[in-house]
């Protein structure tokens, strides 16, 4: 559980909070397996036992006063007494790794009667649900991505294949030869489901193959598929097949057709299903339709923002849908292979709300898809996830952010369907009262409790062989992660500058765009940064004219007395040229915004950062590294000398030979060396797959790399190099802070 807060002293009272104008929070990765340090948590049993606090519910923890017969909560002070199980534990020190450690991890014993346990059934089910109203292209994309997944699953998981056009096929491969049972799909939505439950057309268990005894002939039936002609879409839907172009994707009745399906087995063969849903286009067909014209509306001559009018979502079929699958344990992960307009907006809900993730690919040529899905059944994952934050008493949570939804009895619990070591939430904080911390001296508490449950395969013996033929077993674990920290009050702004964590702040404050532009526009969300970067500088010249020993001196808008906010200015920049904020009219698709949303909504805070302003990296060979990092401009490139460059923007890895590079340089880079181990640690880190490219600068075209050193390009408009850009930028903040220094000392 890795927990970074955007500052590491915290502001003392509400006066000091707004008068630094810094972010105050918290982001949290709750499944990574260490802290942000790289410690691993403390393990043992008894997470059911671990003593609370009678007051706050605080669990007992490393940072609590201890008595002979009790002890005083650290969040809230209150004094415990200790119950005999606490006594008598507590006889053997060792018994209570709580006490010894900060960060613990503890198991929870299961009830047998929730369908958990050791030898009770919770095999891994996975289901790929396969868009068949597709190309040809797209579909050996899917098949590639397929055996992709085969080849990650462990052996003993349930998988299940079901295609969806204006009908929906369900594939039985546990016999010689794969036999699929067509359901149609009615064109009229107002009918009432399908004709045949998919259940009664084949039975569940059928449907669902081991994936150890029926893997080969799960790709012989991978390779059966075959995009639905213009004939068969013509006559389902009463058109002239001449008349039908690509459609009939039935897509909004085949998954609740499909959650139905798999609930019946929730709490029995599975405690999680996950479903791979894989698109090519918008839903046009039965239940769940989305409009896609509305891509094409002329805004501009209506007078309406294009960006506000793209963003929300159509209808709220795909959001109700996710509470069923919620609750009928389904977690879904859309994977859209298009580059034409699909309605994200509505989709997204589907697979963030349910647990799962959004991936979008423009193009079937260089897609990582199978990769991408490969990655995400290769790492651990956690399921049934309950978050709750707790703070000591003088100030609390205020809003969260992140792929998770709110508990609707208790405040500050968040449910989590599913997670992974990678996905990360965020809190910010607020006073409970305009005086602050009551005690100055005391240091701010931040506990976080997360429990989760994951699936481990058990070793099959000969009493408990009966799961399978090959005797694959596996039981479901509950575990409690708790991690308690402390922070030590700011004696004065100075201190909360100088703790500032740059990477935090850009965390939360993406999160915040984000939300401002779902419900006010792009426009706003721009405002919102570019005005709060103008305050936080206004608020720092401030703090400097206030020291009688520093002369009066020009505006500072680089932050040059304090190191750990000079990154700020840069990363505003970055993320105002960023496909997050930038605007419809240069340019950028409404589908590819919303999955940048999701993307970075989800990403840990040194991610996130790489994803809004690229790390630069120059070596003078492919063996030796020339400088950890330069600033994204031209200028940079020719003062460094330097002949070979790496950019890392998360998404993508981009390996540049200048055009003065010797011509005795290997191109591309050897794969024995320090470039290349380089490159292949970074893509071992992400949660997506980033796309390696390399380019001689001397040779080739140069437009991918340069697009990326953007402190040459305005902060408005299509990016064209201006030579301005940063530096422009700069001096529009520097008129902005003068402005509000001169405002306000006129009050």
């Amino acid at each position: 559980m890795a927990m970074r807060a955007t500052v590491s002293r915290f502001p003392v009272t509400e006066e000091a909070l707004e008068a630094c104008a810094v972010q105050w929070g918290i982001a949290v990765t709750p499944f990574a397996a260490a802290d942000e340090r790289g410690q691993l948590p403390a393990t043992g049993g008894g997470g059911d036992r671990v003593p609370r606090c009678e007051h706050c519910w605080a669990y007992l923890n490393s940072h609590c006063d201890m008595e002979r017969w009790g002890w005083s909560c650290a969040l809230c002070g209150t004094l415990n007494g200790f119950d005999d199980d606490a006594l008598h534990r507590l006889q053997r020190p060792d018994a209570l790794p709580e006490l010894t450690s900060s960060f613990v991890d503890l198991e929870i014993p299961v009830d047998g009667s929730e369908g958990a346990g050791d030898g009770v059934q919770a095999r891994p089910v996975y289901v790929a649900a396969v868009d068949l109203a597709c190309s040809e292209e797209f579909l050996e994309l899917i098949k590639s991505a397929l055996l992709a997944a085969l080849e990650a699953l462990i052996p003993g998981s349930l998988f299940g294949l079901m295609t969806f056009s204006h009908k929906i096929g369900l594939y039985d491969v546990q016999g010689p030869i794969p036999v699929v049972k067509n359901v149609f799909i009615p064109p009229d939505t107002e009918e009432d489901g399908l004709p045949v439950a998919l259940e009664d057309a084949m039975p569940l268990l059928s449907f669902l193959a081991p994936i150890d005894t029926c893997k080969d002939r799960i790709a012989a039936a991978l390779d059966t598929l075959r995009p639905t002609s213009s004939w068969e879409r013509g006559a389902a839907s009463g058109q002239e097949p001449d008349t039908v172009l690509l459609g009939g994707r039935g897509f909004g009745t085949a998954m609740p057709a499909l959650i139905d399906y798999l609930s019946s087995e929730y709490g029995t063969t599975f405690a999680l299903a996950r479903v791979f849903a894989f698109l090519s286009g918008a839903p046009d067909y039965g239940d769940g339709q989305l409009d896609t014209r509305r891509y094409g509306e002329q805004y501009a001559s209506k007078g309406e923002d294009p960006d506000l009018a793209l963003l929300p979502e159509q209808i709220p079929f795909y959001k109700d849908l996710a509470a069923v699958a919620v609750q009928a344990g389904v977690c879904v992960d859309i994977f859209a292979v298009t580059d034409e307009y699909t309605d994200l907006a509505s989709l997204k809900f589907l697979s963030i709300e349910s647990g799962g993730s959004l991936f979008l690919y423009t193009n079937t040529d260089d897609s990582t898809l199978p990769q991408d899905i490969y990655r995400l059944l290769s790492r651990p994952y956690a399921f049934g996830c309950v978050l709750r934050l707790r703070t000591s008493s003088d100030f609390e949570p205020g809003n969260s952010y992140g792929h998770f939804f709110p508990d609707p009895q208790y405040e500050h619990v968040q449910h989590i369907i599913c997670c992974d070591s990678f996905a990360t939430y965020a809190y910010d904080f607020n006073f409970k009262h305009p005086e602050g911390f009551s005690r100055h001296t005391d240091p701010a508490v931040v506990q976080i409790a997360f429990q989760y449950s994951v699936i481990e395969p058990v070793k099959a013996t000969s009493e408990n062989e009966t799961q399978s033929s090959a005797g694959y077993m596996f039981c479901l674990k509950r575990r409690l992660r708790i991690r308690t920290l402390q922070y030590r009050p700011a004696k004065n702004i100075n201190e909360i500058y100088d703790s500032v964590d740059p990477e935090a702040l850009l965390h939360i404050l993406v999160h915040k765009v984000i939300l401002i532009s779902l419900d006010k526009g792009v426009k706003e969300g721009r405002s919102l940064v570019h005005d709060w970067l103008a305050l936080l500088i206004a608020r720092y010249n401030q703090v400097l004219r206030s020291d009688p020993r520093t002369p009066e001196l020009p505006v500072d808008v680089d932050f040059l007395q304090c190191p750990q906010l000079q990154m700020l200015p840069q990363l505003v920049f970055a993320l105002l040229r960023s496909p997050l904020l930038r605007l419809h009219e240069e340019g950028i698709h409404p589908d590819y915004r919303i999955y940048l949303q999701c993307l970075f909504s989800a990403l840990e805070p040194s991610s996130l950062a790489k994803a809004i302003y690229p790390v630069l990296i120059s070596y003078s060979s492919p063996d030796k590294q020339a400088f950890p990092r330069h600033t994204l401009s031209r200028a940079a490139l020719i003062m460094s000398e330097s002949p070979i460059f790496l950019l890392d923007a998360f998404t993508n890895l981009i390996v540049y030979y200048s055009s003065t590079a010797d011509p005795s340089l290997p191109f591309p880079p050897p794969h024995d060396c320090l470039l290349r181990t380089m490159i292949n640690e970074l893509k071992q880190g992400r949660c997506i797959t980033p796309k390696l490219t390399f380019i001689h600068g001397g040779r080739e075209d140069s437009a991918l790399f340069e697009s990326y050193l953007i402190e040459e390009q305005d902060v408005d408009g299509p990016g064209f190099t201006t030579g301005k850009g940063f530096v422009s930028f700069r001096e529009s903040i520097r008129h902005a802070v003068a402005d509000i220094i001169e405002t306000e000392s006129s009050i």
